[in-house]
């Protein structure tokens, strides 16, 4: 199981998805929040594992902003994100910070 997220000032999605068949293609679990009220990314992170019983094996975050040596300065929040940060804080074998514009280049040839 994987963990992606849209991490916008406005609002974050979160979801979980199987990668057993390859692409991934319909989350098994997902929510969406303010981004506003939450103090970080991490909380936010922890509330929504909270909800669901699925170990995940690592998680991408596609965020607001320029991602630099796996850290970025979110452009709508106050947020300092940092993948070594966020994996260990998580509990998670992988994380990976991606700019939000570049993952959905990236996702494009995908599309039906």
């Amino acid at each position: 199981m994987i963990l992606v997220g849209d991490v916008g000032g406005t609002k974050t999605r979160l979801a979980i998805f199987s990668s057993a068949e390859g692409l991934l293609k319909e989350p098994r679990f997902q929510a969406v929040f303010p981004s506003g009220k939450y103090d970080s990314l991490e909380s936010m992170v922890r509330e929504f594992m909270s909800g669901t019983v699925q170990t995940v094996k690592g998680a991408v975050f596609g965020v607001a902003g320029p991602v630099v040596d796996g850290k970025a300065l979110l452009s709508n929040l106050p947020w300092h994100l940092d993948a070594e940060h966020l994996q260990e804080t998580l509990g998670l074998p992988s994380v990976m910070l991606v700019n939000d514009v570049l993952a959905m280049a990236a996702a494009i040839r995908h599309l039906g």
